[in-house]
């Protein structure tokens, strides 16, 4: 069957809502598995959260680069506008749950997870830039890097977590079989959901002229990180500030790996070399806002309440302003969005006869 552009829209409506919905009982189950375990909000939020919320983006990822013909520049954008959608949040949150007060409630061990991930990103933007095509047995050296940087780096951020409170061993109300179980089928409507919105993705790119890259940073990318937000909102509301922040953190480290898995089911190449300038743009200003992240958290006890605020302000204006960037570079023409339209419509008009 054709699908035209208001099936595709209309698949990608129904797909993004199932992504939300399936993405937020993997928070839930996820946050009960985190309890029962007894590791800690900063180890958790970062490991199992992290990865409950991030099963979009790897889903979305791994569907992208098998469609026919594979959209490696939808995954690429993805990760990179995840990244920068995560800042986002924290910089929204933060400044919904008081500023400088929710900030102090952040555990100074968080910086070993946020330097991992303005290294995660960064790699991913070099490699992006450099284009390195080596690979062994068809998965690319990067991404081989991509996952030896990432398992040091979340030892270190273990060996160095805080010590776990009386809060944190809170009773979830259920067995942790129970909270496996759960999350087993929960990640399975997840992968299905993320599939058909690569595929809607994919198509409204083609029939719009819309550059596929400029989805995958923008629309895609926001709808595969409303787990993370709703999960750090919801941290927010019972004072686990670390827990929060540890998923987005912990989510944006994760993301870059998710180049890595989907590299295996990419046949044309090295995926992270699969980019356009709309991705570097999209990378850097991640990394830019993972490190004023970095400085307010670092900071928070020496710096005054107001700064505090106009540094959240800020990150939220950085992301804004990187988004009409990454829109601009990605905008069709006219009259090739009027072309396709029209082709669209003579194809119709031709199965109609």
């Amino acid at each position: 069957m054709e699908v035209n552009l208001v099936i595709a829209i209309a698949i990608f409506l129904g797909s993004a809502v199932a992504v939300i919905f399936f993405g937020n009982l993997l928070a839930k189950y996820g946050d009960a598995l985190a309890s029962l375990t007894g590791l800690g909000r900063l180890f958790v939020g970062s490991i199992l959260v992290a990865l409950a919320t991030s099963l979009p983006e790897l889903s979305t990822n791994i569907s992208a680069v098998q469609l026919v013909p594979p959209n490696p520049e939808l995954a690429l954008g993805n990760v990179l506008g995840a990244n920068m959608v995560n800042m986002f949040t924290l910089a929204i949150v933060a400044l919904i749950f008081g500023g400088k007060r929710f900030l102090q409630k952040v555990a100074p061990e968080q910086g070993y997870l946020i330097v991992l991930a303005a290294i995660m990103t960064g790699l991913a933007v070099l490699f992006a830039t450099v284009k390195v095509d080596l690979s062994v047995w068809q998965i690319g050296l990067s991404s081989i890097l991509l996952l030896v940087v990432y398992v040091v780096g979340m030892r270190i951020v273990y060996v160095k977590r805080p010590e776990v409170t009386e809060d944190e061993r809170d009773d979830p109300g259920m067995t942790l079989t129970r909270a496996w179980v759960m999350f087993g089928l929960v990640s399975v409507g997840v992968i299905i959901a993320g599939f058909f919105l690569a595929f809607s993705v994919d198509r409204i790119a083609e029939i719009t002229g819309v550059a596929s890259s400029t989805l995958g940073i923008l629309a895609v990318s926001i709808v595969t990180t409303m787990p993370e937000a709703a999960a750090t909102i919801a941290a927010a509301r019972i004072g686990a500030a670390d827990l929060g922040i540890a998923n987005l953190y912990g989510s944006c480290v994760f993301n870059v790996t998710i180049l890595a898995f989907a590299d295996p089911f990419y046949r044309e190449g090295v995926l992270s070399s699969q980019s356009d300038p709309a991705h570097i743009i999209a990378g850097l200003i991640a990394i830019l806002l993972i490190l004023v992240g970095l400085v307010l958290i670092m900071g928070r006890d020496r710096i005054h309440r107001f700064l505090a605020m106009s540094g959240l302000m800020i990150m939220a204006g950085i992301y804004i302003a990187g988004a009409v960037v990454v829109a601009t570079l990605g905008a069709p023409e006219s009259d090739a969005i009027n072309q396709n339209i029209q082709d669209e419509s003579d194809q119709s008009s031709i199965s109609q006869l």
